[in-house]
């Protein structure tokens, strides 16, 4: 079996976060917070996951990281423990380019949490993986993604239709 070079760190630290590996003892929580309609409004079929769909994702997280050697973190709360979302580094076969990404629990929205992690997602994208340019690929009512890429300095620069959904790509420069 090859094995595969893992680029960027598997923890990092945030002023408020750990971002770290995925596990299976996340599941309950993982899949808590992707059974919210509302957090998945603008992801996928736009509806919450069942916990099998959950556990697929959790799969598909775990695979990325083995194939591209870096992919999606999960976020805790350092003071706390407990699990807020998931944001990384997503780069499928077929995607437009390295996309930086965020998906937060709703009692974890509006406190700056997506912005922190993302901050030091780009950082190690840049410094550590390799990354030539970044993107986000957003939907266009998705007010809150949107802000979080424009305080990255990200642009929305075209629409384009991934998955059967339209999306707006954001270019997100270097900091």
């Amino acid at each position: 079996m090859q094995s595969i070079e893992i680029k960027a760190p598997l923890t990092l630290t945030t002023e408020r976060l750990r971002l770290r590996q995925f596990t299976e003892a996340d599941l309950p929580d993982y899949a808590k917070m992707l059974a919210d309609d509302e957090v998945m409004r603008y992801m996928a079929n736009g509806q919450g996951y069942d916990l099998d769909a959950a556990w697929k994702s959790l799969a598909l997280m775990l695979g990325h990281w083995r194939l591209r050697g870096y992919g999606l973190w999960a976020l805790e709360e350092i003071e706390s423990g407990r699990l807020l979302g998931r944001a990384g580094l997503y780069y499928p076969q077929g995607w437009p380019g390295m996309e930086i990404g965020w998906l937060l629990r709703r009692a974890s929205w509006g406190q700056g949490y997506a912005y922190e992690a993302a901050q030091a997602i780009r950082e190690v994208a840049y410094s550590h993986v390799g990354a030539s340019s970044l993107v986000s690929l957003i939907h266009p009512m998705n007010a809150r993604s949107r802000r979080v890429a424009e305080k990255l300095g990200g642009k929305a620069c075209k629409k384009l239709e991934i998955q059967q959904k339209q999306v707006l790509l954001y270019s997100i420069p270097r900091s």
